[in-house]
Formats: structure tokens, C-alpha cells, sequence
């Protein structure tokens, strides 16, 4: 996961095959886009005028920056989780229904229904790309309030580039619109809320900790720039949050940028893949989950780090409707065959990229599971139901995925 593998096994990149990007064509003075000349699950960005760093919002809370799950369900909420013996959430990224809203209701209808399980959701956790394309305000009632409206559920969130970019001509700051509606110092409803009754989120900075039975989600915000930026400040809080989770406890470390993807239109992030190694060489502590998002399709890895196996996960088609597709395989080119080892400790175990879907995970004392969800799109016969296409589960005692 970056430049001196995450934790130990070498140094050097965490590219598969080439790590260069061909060059644009060009014809009579223009420039086309065109896909990498290498099979690679991950590369170095650099960065470009059009998706410049965007200058963090002050925060609304006090440091580390937590928020209990206690501190938004009811006491009898929390009773069940814990009688349960298990705690269930949603989570996906790149979710805003901008142009084309069918698959993000889609998606909204079968996170409704999964309400009547014999344990329901008990948050929706979403990484990233909320609002398209510039986070104005104007549009988290369209593409955030209006779709959820009957999801009776609280909904987290880490913003996505999307939501930092600031659109021509505006007079807001970068993520003004989602300070507003997910960093409130108070539970109050928001004018972009219109008529649905929901508060906003009482998230203490734009990254955060949520403490939750079980389990702990670190959220990072990676900024706006392809590839992903974190500044020291913000590597330096990661470092000392991942510190504090004991072995025993479930540690996910959600960020918006993918640290892998076998994706031509948006490649893993070697400076995300940096990150995570430098947070787990100073806070000696491996997660067991990483939750990305940014590619509008679902890709599930598994990589070994320090001996444990890590499902390092892609889920960004939460809802905009341009998916992205997985490259063909560089020998046959067709369509890559799972599981496709990226290298010697990598592997791509399972992807979906024709359809939207999202993730149903459930955390317990001993393990992780989790299920995709592909939902019917327009091209599907009509009556066709969500259907679960890949599951698996991260054992927290002996740190393998099944």
C-alpha cells in the first residue's frame, strides 16, 4: 500500500506491471483521454490545475474528534445492538443522483427495505461524493434528503473531492454545504432540508472517529486532487486514532480515494497507499478493513499485511450514473477472471461493475461480515430483485478473510 509496503514486506511501490500513463493523443491541437498502457492496480497522481487542494473547514467539535453511537441512538437502540450481539450498517460512496436519479433511488429503495430485517441497519455510513458536482447547497435536497427520506436511519458521511469542490463563480468556501448539514455543533434541521425531517449530522470535523460497539470507523478526508491528498496535520491525528484501538477491537479506516483499482478512468492512489503504511509503521496497528470509494463500481482486494489478511475495499456506486468499468485482462483481453493476483501480496477476489449495489456489513466481537447488494437497473427484465453477488468476513482473532 505504498512506498515501503505496508508494513514491512519491501520497499518500493504498490504498482502492478507498468506505472506510467500513456500520454494523450493529440490531433490538430487537441488532447483525448485514453486508457493506461499498463495493468496497474495502483500509481503516483500528480496533480492537476482543474482539481486543485481545497483549504480544510475550521472544525465544529473538540480533538480527537469522536462521536459515540450512543450519542446519536436512543438508550433502547443501543440495548438491542448490544442483546444482539452484533451491529449492522450500510455503507457506500458516490451516491448523488445529479442528472440521472434512477439508480440512487435504486439503491435508496433497497436500503429502505433492508429496515426489515431481524436486525436492521443501524446507520448508514457513506464515503464520500454526496453532492455533484461542486457540494453546492442547492443540491443536498435533490440528492441527499429527498432520496433518503425514508430511510429511518442516521447517515454518516467523510466528504468526497466532489463535495470539497467549489463551483465558478461561488462566493462558499470548500465544503461549506457539508459543514452545514454534517458538522452542526447542534441536531437542527437545515433550510436544505426542506420538508423531510431530518437533522443534521453532529460530525465534530470533516475527518472523524465513530465509536460504535465492536467497532471503530476512522474516517479520513483525502481532499480534492485525483489520487487523493492528506496534509501532516491530518496524518498525524490518523496515526494517533489508529493507536488507540486495542487488538480485539474492529478497526476500519474509511477514506474516499481508492488506495487500489483495476479501473482505467480512476487507478489505486499509491499517496493513499503511503498513508496507511506510515499511519500503521508509527501507531503499530494493522486495520482490518479499509473502506474506499471514488470509482463508481464495487471491487473487493485482499492484502497481507504483517501477516493479516485485509479486505481492502472499493464501494462507489452508491448512485451517479456513470459507472466505471474494470480493465480486461492484459493476456486474454477479456473480461478479468477472479481471483487475478495484482502481485505477491494482493489479489483482486471479487468486482461489479454493471450495476449499483452497496454494502451490508456486520460487525460482532469476533468478526466482520459483509455483503454486496447489486440492485436492478433499467436494462434488467421488470420485477428483478436486489440480489446479494459477493460476500465475506474478516475473522478479528485469527486475521484471515473467508
Amino acid at each position: 500500500m505504498g512506498k515501503r509496503k505496508l508494513v514491512t514486506q519491501s520497499s518500493g511501490r504498490r504498482v502492478s506491471r507498468a506505472s506510467t500513463r500513456q500520454a494523450p493523443s493529440r490531433s490538430a491541437g487537441y488532447i483525448f483521454p485514453t486508457p493506461s498502457r499498463g495493468f496497474q492496480a495502483q500509481m503516483y497522481h500528480r496533480q492537476s490545475p482543474a482539481q486543485p487542494r481545497q483549504p480544510l473547514p475550521a472544525p465544529t467539535g473538540l480533538k480527537p474528534y469522536e462521536v459515540r453511537l450512543g450519542q446519536i441512538l436512543s438508550e433502547s437502540a443501543m440495548a438491542a445492538i448490544t442483546q444482539s450481539g452484533q451491529l449492522t450498517f450500510h455503507c457506500v460512496g458516490d451516491t448523488g443522483g445529479i442528472n440521472y436519479p434512477f439508480a440512487q433511488q435504486a439503491v435508496a429503495q433497497a436500503l429502505e427495505a433492508d429496515m426489515q430485517l431481524a436486525h436492521p441497519p443501524a446507520f448508514f455510513y457513506h464515503l464520500g461524493d454526496v453532492v455533484y458536482f461542486s457540494g453546492e447547497r442547492a443540491h443536498y435536497y435533490p440528492q441527499f434528503y429527498e432520496p433518503y427520506a425514508d430511510y429511518h436511519a442516521p447517515i454518516f458521511s467523510i466528504p468526497g473531492n466532489h463535495d470539497g469542490d467549489v463551483a465558478q463563480g461561488s462566493s462558499d468556501a470548500s465544503l461549506a454545504g457539508y459543514v452545514e448539514n454534517f458538522c452542526a455543533v447542534q441536531p437542527h434541521r437545515t433550510p436544505e432540508s426542506q420538508d423531510v425531517a431530518r437533522d443534521a449530522m453532529i460530525q465534530p470535523h470533516v475527518y472523524w472517529t465513530l465509536r460504535a460497539p465492536w467497532v471503530t470507523i476512522i474516517g479520513v478526508y483525502t481532499n480534492c486532487p485525483e489520487g487523493g491528498y492528506v496534509d501532516s496535520e491530518q496524518a498525524a491525528w490518523l496515526e494517533d486514532e489508529m493507536a488507540t484501538v486495542p487488538d480485539g477491537q474492529a478497526l476500519i479506516v474509511a477514506l474516499h480515494h481508492p488506495v487500489y483499482s483495476l479501473s482505467g478512468t480512476h487507478i489505486g492512489s499509491q499517496q493513499m497507499g503511503n498513508l496507511l503504511a506510515d499511519a500503521i509503521s508509527v501507531s503499530k496497528r494493522v486495520p482490518d478493513l479499509v473502506l474506499t470509494a471514488h470509482v463508481h463500481n464495487y471491487q473487493r482486494f485482499t492484502d497481507v499485511i504483517s501477516g493479516r489478511q485485509v479486505p481492502v475495499i472499493v464501494a462507489g456506486a452508491g448512485g451517479y450514473w456513470h459507472q466505471h468499468r474494470i480493465m480486461r485482462d492484459p493476456k486474454t483481453h477479456g473480461p478479468l477472471k477472479v481471483p487475478y493476483s495484482v502481485d505477491s501480496h494482493t489479489t483482486l477476489e471479487s468486482y461489479c461493475d454493471d450495476h449499483h449495489g452497496y454494502l451490508r456489513l456486520i460487525a460482532s466481537p469476533k468478526s466482520i461480515k459483509a455483503a454486496y447488494v447489486q440492485v436492478p437497473n433499467q436494462r434488467d427484465p421488470r420485477g428483478t430483485r436486489p440480489k446479494v453477488v459477493d460476500t465475506w468476513a474478516v475473522d478479528l482473532v485469527k486475521h484471515v478473510v473467508s
